[in-house]
């Protein structure tokens, strides 16, 4: 395109992308403690916690009737969002949240689950600077490179609508699927923030590819995919499994097919990356991301038989999530420097 660039400028704005996606990551893995931990519903509200900016230290802090005030005002928001889903045609879904009790149960204050929740609330604050820095930044390149404009405007409308979707997650009382939702909205953020990196690096990183190599890294993206969806099916069986049965050493067990399939098809998502590497290697030599891509994939499978094998230990599940997240950033990356669609000239 021909196009040029203040060197100092998109390196600068590089470095805050990797910053920020950095600062998603640890969201992520933040995310898993508290889903782990089971202290989604620590703070009952949002985005204060139990009315408070800094979450209140006992339950005498609170009004006695504190359950049904809190259920009160997530049920009116409910009622709202129900409304939004009966405009899109999902009605039975509305009414699922409308007439479904367990929706409205709250908890009993666990000072630590607050905490643990509330901490997960900052740090995505933390995010959502970083994100309007990047759009800031990116005002000064909407005339010389219009994409990185606009990305950036796109990645900061996606954080506001996974911090608005955040909190619908909690008034749902953690509904399954919201929390599926809540996930991919996070990998949609990572991909938008990856594709910023590589529009703000040099020209030099792209590679040439042949088209089988090409084919093969898609089908591992769909792949991956796919099993991070197993896994929130997963997810989602030991969410109802765990309120039943007191020993985690029975919750594999407990789970059947949906398990049985999450966990036969990572012998598929590993597979197509050890096809992958080899043909890396044997066309292009092997480059740094597709080495760093096997040892994440690897990482997650491993993790998930830790969980598998070692009876669901709560400090495998979050590095789990994040090395799956980590490796779908990797891989976008490397699709993206397959898929050469730009030309920048840097200046001093």
């Amino acid at each position: 395109m021909g196009q040029t660039l203040n060197s100092s400028a998109i390196r600068g704005f590089r470095k805050l992308c990797f910053i920020t996606l950095a600062a998603v990551y640890l969201l992520i893995l933040v995310g898993g403690i508290v889903r782990t931990t089971g202290s989604g519903m620590g703070c009952p509200d949002w985005p204060k916690c139990f009315g408070h900016w800094i979450p209140p230290a006992t339950a005498a802090q609170l009004p006695e009737n504190y359950k049904e005030v809190y259920a009160s005002i997530r049920e009116k928001k409910n009622l709202k969002f129900a409304s939004y889903l009966k405009v899109l045609g999902l009605g039975s879904t509305a009414d699922k949240i409308i007439n479904s009790q367990s929706i409205l149960a709250e908890t009993d204050f666990n000072v630590t689950k607050a905490w643990t929740e509330y901490g997960n609330r900052l740090i995505g604050v933390v995010v959502g600077f970083f994100i309007v820095g990047l759009f800031l930044q990116s005002i000064k390149f909407r005339m010389p490179r219009p994409p990185i404009f606009f990305y950036s405007l796109a990645t900061l409308m996606a954080v506001l609508f996974q911090g608005w979707f955040g909190s619908i997650v909690v008034s749902t009382n953690l509904t399954t699927w919201t929390v599926t939702v809540h996930v991919f909205l996070a990998l949609l953020i990572v991909g938008l923030l990856v594709y910023l990196i590589y529009l703000s690096e040099p020209v030099r990183t792209d590679l040439h590819p042949r088209q089988p190599i090409r084919w093969i890294l898609v089908a591992c993206i769909i792949a991956l995919l796919v099993q991070v969806f197993l896994g929130t099916q997963v997810r989602e069986s030991l969410d109802v499994i765990a309120t039943q049965l007191a020993q985690r050493s029975q919750w594999i067990g407990a789970l059947g097919i949906t398990f049985i399939i999450h966990r036969s098809f990572s012998l598929i998502v590993l597979l197509l990356h050890v096809v992958l590497v080899l043909k890396f290697r044997k066309t292009l030599g092997l480059n740094t991301l597709p080495v760093a891509l096997i040892i994440l994939i690897l990482g997650t499978l491993l993790t998930g038989l830790g969980m598998a094998y070692f009876a669901v230990p709560e400090v495998i599940q979050p590095v789990h999530l994040v090395l799956a997240t980590g490796a779908f950033g990797v891989q976008l990356l490397l699709f993206f420097r397959l898929n050469p669609d730009r030309k920048v000239a840097f200046v001093n």
